[in-house]
């Protein structure tokens, strides 16, 4: 077959689809998610190749979030669908992850150019000759989007989309035409890393925004620190953690930013989330004269339902792409280099002590009868005490995501939730995305916390996980139905109960026998007590599920708080 010019004039040549998973895995991804379709097939070959492995996942909806779930313990992550059946089913988690800035890499396996520029009517079409309507509907969830139906430019949208995906902490969207996955570019590329630094601040505004931050920070008597999510997801935890231990201010994450912090440090006092706050902490950091607040977030489910109490006038902002102290804004200066030098140059701040927080069960919550159901007052300071150094933690929006407020970290736990979104189910892709970054990475038990109504939408991951010999240690929380709905409204409605099922009987199922999996029962104290006692069970040697029983109507001070601020702003006229 003739070579064509511009082929041969490549230093190089490499097929497009060798040049984009070459990429994926310089920036560290090695499991590509995803779900088989004849438009992305000849695709899928080129995966091994290039250091990948192919996960496989039972649906793209699951895919998406365990993409999701990888690319939070990861750093990155990608998701491979095929055109129009596909992406959609993809798209509730690529929205979830534009809306929770986290940086997936969504490859999408389209139809030929040819067919695309004849207008084809070719299945997974919508039958008008319109191959541009499920792109136009991820345009806004994706921060890029790189068509790659040129191979003169497709090296070129290709290190593009990535590193916006990484720089900008979000989605992004890539479509591969099957006549182009073939089509050569240069190589040569390759040899260079792609630049994923972050821009650096111009030193004259960056100089004088600190300056302003120091000039408040010495003038405070009773400063703290508030860590959330966007600390965690455009990557300032060094430049925090160093704010933190110099300083030694009152530190407090939100809801979202969950182990952002080293929690066992002696300054950590807990999770402010105005009136869902640990006991103390939303007196201490409402009283304060100063407010560093690094990477808010301030959604509903974030603040127990709006109801933070932290004047502006006090508070200085670090974000990704401004900052802003008191009412005074300064767009395009980012967090990062500000963090650095307010920590290099602040001296020793004047403090005032805050609360300490740890995994205390109240007096009234230790009875262990035989007959002692299970509550949350006693399980979320007991799942503290029996956690370890360095584990992930993933809890389903409902009643574990608010439980584990109540928790104490050890030091190095990631956490994992989807506060902002809340996609019920989301938990479970998670999980099995976490587990599988966690392998890859070093020894690190991933536990996943979901209610029973969460889990029957996402159950077939366990699947995935099996398939994969993951080791994920998953506790399904039995209370017959939906707990979070019933608080908001229906508390007695059918339409928030669920058909229970034998959950712990789907691991055989999915395929897993004795020798690699491990199920369990517990439904009072002493039960949940001998089991987080139980040394084989920690040890997380093989998968394992837990129906963990608690009653309909039990559920966290925080959601019963957050649940009437929901449903009193859904009523307002």
């Amino acid at each position: 077959m003739a070579t064509d010019i511009r082929t041969s004039e490549l230093k190089t040549p490499v097929d497009v689809a060798e040049y984009l998973f070459s990429r994926l895995y310089q920036v560290g991804v090695r499991g590509v998610h995803g779900v088989p379709g004849d438009y992305n097939l000849v695709a899928l070959d080129y995966i091994p190749k290039n250091g990948l492995y192919w996960v496989g996942n039972c649906n793209e909806l699951n895919a998406g979030y365990a993409a999701d779930g990888y690319a939070r313990v990861k750093g990155i992550s990608a998701v491979v669908t095929t055109f129009g059946v596909g992406e959609l089913s993809l798209i509730n988690a690529i929205a979830g992850g534009y809306s929770e800035y986290v940086p997936i890499i969504h490859i999408v396996g389209t139809p030929s150019t040819v067919s695309q520029k004849d207008g084809m009517l070719l299945h997974h079409t919508l039958g008008n000759g319109n191959f541009e309507v499920f792109a136009d509907m991820s345009r806004n969830i994706s921060c890029a989007m790189a068509k790659l139906n040129d191979p003169h430019e497709a090296a070129t949208l290709i290190d593009n989309a990535i590193r916006e995906c990484w720089v900008k902490s979000r989605p992004v969207y890539i479509t591969l035409p099957t006549d182009m996955v073939q089509k050569k570019v240069e190589g040569d590329r390759l040899r260079k890393p792609l630049d994923l630094g972050f821009p650096a601040n111009e030193e004259e505004r960056e100089d004088y925004v600190v300056d302003v931050v120091l000039k408040y920070l010495h003038e405070a008597r009773s400063p703290v620190i508030l860590v959330d999510a966007c600390a965690i997801r455009h990557r300032v935890l060094d430049e925090v953690h160093d704010l933190v231990e110099k300083s030694g201010m009152p530190t407090f994450v939100a809801p979202m930013g969950k182990g952002a912090i080293n929690e066992t440090l002696p300054n950590y006092g807990g999770v402010y989330a105005g009136n869902g706050s640990n006991a103390g902490v939303a007196d201490r950091v409402e009283s304060a004269d100063l407010v560093l607040s690094i990477g808010a977030i301030k959604s509903d489910f974030n603040t127990t339902g709006f109801t933070y109490r932290i004047s502006q006038l006090k508070t200085i902002d670090f974000h990704s792409e401004y900052m802003r102290v008191r009412y005074s804004e300064y767009p395009g200066v980012r967090m990062q280099g500000v963090l650095r030098k307010v920590t290099a140059k602040m001296g020793k701040p004047s403090i005032q002590p805050g609360p300490s927080h740890g995994n205390i069960i109240s007096e009234k919550d230790r009875a262990m009868s035989n007959k002692e159901v299970i509550s949350h007052d006693w399980l979320w300071p007991r799942v503290g005490q029996w956690l370890k150094p360095d584990d992930i933690v993933v809890t389903e929006t409902g009643t574990a995501n608010f439980g584990i407020w109540e928790t104490k970290f050890p030091k190095g736990v990631t956490a994992l939730s989807q506060v902002l979104w809340g996609s019920i189910g989301w938990s479970v892709g998670s999980c099995q995305g976490a587990a599988l970054a966690a392998k890859e990475t070093g020894d690190r038990r991933t536990i996943l916390f979901v209610g029973d109504g969460s889990f029957e939408l996402t159950a077939q991951e366990v699947s995935t996980m099996i398939r994969n010999d993951l080791k994920p240690i998953i506790f399904v929380i039995c209370n017959n139905g939906y707990t979070i709905e019933r608080y908001i409204h229906g508390m007695e409605a059918s339409y928030n109960d669920i058909q229970e099922w034998n959950y712990r009987d789907l691991v055989g199922v999915f395929g897993a026998d004795s020798k690699n999996s491990r199920t369990y029962q517990v439904k009072t104290k002493q039960e949940a007590e001998d089991l987080f006692q139980n040394k084989e069970f920690c040890s997380a040697s093989c998968l394992q599920l837990v129906e963990l029983y608690m009653l309909k109507e039990d559920a966290p001070k925080a959601l019963k708080l957050t649940a009437q601020a929901s449903a009193e702003n859904n009523a307002r006229q």
